[in-house]
């Protein structure tokens, strides 16, 4: 059964590979960076043998490794076609062999070599003498087996998740990850500059070399330097984690191959009497179009995963220059920036779904209610989150004197970009396809342009005026009026909002047609 399987991974990825030409420059330029930047990641790791700081950077590298190959599967669930083990449920299987053969034809690809080749650096890097070689010979890949049965074992423990809706949502996630992830490196980075170098990673090393599959690296360094009690532990340890990674994995196969899922019960239940649910919003047009929008944020994927990037980069950029030391209270306005950008392009979010929305508006004060109330929905989040940004950036930074004109800053810029993106959802709508990666549909790039960066700086000018009252209180030297900045932000906010409201009314009930054709594209 294990050569079957590795011929289907073989065919698998020789035929995906036929499909299209794409595909083909896709998989060769993935090959082309994994080698390259393997290359000099393996070459680093064979300059620093020898350096004092090699088994720290090793066990660290590993276990980053092995972080990676576990997640990989809850982001990527469609990167690997045999991460599905339910396509063999129909065929009489027993788990051992199955097991066994999945394990093997899992190392077909370019992860699981590419992990070889980081994991034998690695070994070079912290190894002296023949003992450790002997011991590399065994740790690495029983290194290598470890991260692959970890994610094999997540992947069959989450099919059901992967399969699904919400697996979908998550995948399309995975940029956001990723981005956050490049963010916490080069602050790690920074902050290993600043703490004297690679030095700062001890502690942490010497914790994680007793955590597998890292512990295979500190069994290769300990036997180097002749200590063989510890290298054998470690290297017993890389091998018990193996046999328990391998054990969870056969489980879930057997529950994923055996037990009934939605397909196989019965599509009725008792009743339950149903209760009455509480309404969180006021009755009538307002609390339903909140409603409504809130549920999109929850529920479509696109806009929960714009929704989730603005909160988290919103957070990101003023709190991690805070914690550095480089940062600005100012920059908490960074929040309020991003979490205004979606007010912009209101109805291409609804897609073909807005017919129905528009079969409600017949006059200008219905258009009105419904891009007031979608306004308020988008307050009930940015307002808490704003301030909350804005009081931790200023905790950071001790700087809680500058709060109140912090705080009244973003409210009159988070008015601006209401009052601006109320205006371009109805001048310049575009579609936004709810397939695939792209947030704009071929074609309309150009409005979504206009709509977003033209918005945002119509919103820059809009602020002006109380950008330009905080420049001049400092400019004075009356900064111990600068609390009053808190409630003039909030009040012209407030009106640059009920403004670009009333402005954007009128334009969204004659444009109804042109919006409705223009959202529907995708």
């Amino acid at each position: 059964m294990t050569g079957v399987l590795v011929r289907l991974k073989w065919a698998l990825l020789r035929n995906g590979l036929r499909q299209s030409a794409g595909r083909r420059v896709a998989y060769a330029a993935s090959a082309l960076v994994s080698v390259l930047f393997g290359a000099l990641v393996v070459l680093g790791l064979v300059l620093l043998h020898g350096n004092r700081h090699a088994t720290t950077v090793g066990v660290v590298l590993l276990a980053l490794l092995a972080l990676g190959w576990a997640v990989f599967p809850l982001f990527f669930p469609s990167g690997d076609e045999t991460l599905d083990p339910t396509r063999l449920v129909m065929l009489p299987l027993r788990p051992d062999p199955l097991v066994r053969g999945l394990l093997v034809a899992s190392l077909v690809g370019i992860g699981p070599v590419f992990t070889l080749c980081l994991t034998a650096g690695a070994a070079y890097a912290v190894g002296h003498g023949a003992a450790s070689t002997a011991v590399a010979l065994l740790a690495v890949p029983l290194a290598v087996l470890v991260c692959v049965a970890l994610a094999r074992a997540v992947a069959a423990a989450n099919t059901r998740l992967l399969t699904s809706r919400k697996g979908r949502d998550l995948a399309v996630l995975s940029g956001l990850v990723i981005a956050l992830g490049a963010q916490l490196v080069n602050f790690g980075a920074q902050r290993l500059g600043r703490a004297g170098g690679l030095g700062a990673l001890d502690p942490a090393a010497d914790v994680l070399r007793w955590v597998p599959p890292a512990s295979a690296i500190g069994a290769v360094e300990a036997a180097g330097r002749g200590a063989y009690g510890p290298a054998a532990a470690q290297l017993a340890l890389t091998a018990a984690a193996l046999a328990a990674l391998l054990l969870v994995w056969r489980r879930a196969l057997t529950r994923l191959m055996t037990a009934p899922d939605g397909s196989t019960l019965q599509a009725a239940e008792p009743s339950r009497r149903a209760t009455p649910r509480r309404r969180l919003f006021p009755d009538g047009r307002t609390g339903t179009v909140m409603e409504r929008s809130l549920r999109y944020v929850w529920r479509d994927p696109k806009t929960k995963a714009a929704w989730i990037t603005s909160l988290a980069i919103g957070m990101i950029v003023p709190v991690f220059n805070a914690l550095q030391g480089t940062g600005s209270a100012y920059f908490a306005c960074f929040a309020s920036g991003m979490l205004g950008i979606q007010m912009y392009n209101q109805f291409g979010q609804d897609t073909s779904a807005f017919w129905m929305v528009a079969a409600t508006i017949a006059s200008p004060r219905d258009a009105y209610a419904e891009l007031r109330a979608r306004a308020l929905a988008l307050l009930v989040i940015t307002l808490p989150y704003a301030t909350l940004v804005t009081v931790l950036t200023s905790a950071l930074l001790d700087a809680w004197q500058e709060l109140p004109e912090v705080l009244g800053l973003s409210f009159a810029l988070l008015g601006a970009m209401l009052a601006t993106g109320a205006w371009t959802s109805a001048r310049f709508p575009y579609s936004i396809p709810q397939e695939g990666y792209k947030n704009v549909a071929p074609g309309q790039a150009g409005l979504a342009w206009i709509s977003i960066f033209g918005g945002m700086v119509a919103a820059a000018v809009l602020c002006a005026p109380v950008l330009a009252l905080t420049i001049a209180l400092h400019a004075t030297d009356h900064t111990d009026w600068s609390w009053l900045l808190l409630p003039a932000g909030a009040a012209y906010g407030t009106a640059a909002t009920l403004l670009g409201l009333r402005l954007a009314a009128p334009r969204t009930a004659e444009r109804l047609p042109e919006i409705l054709t223009a959202v529907s594209k995708g």
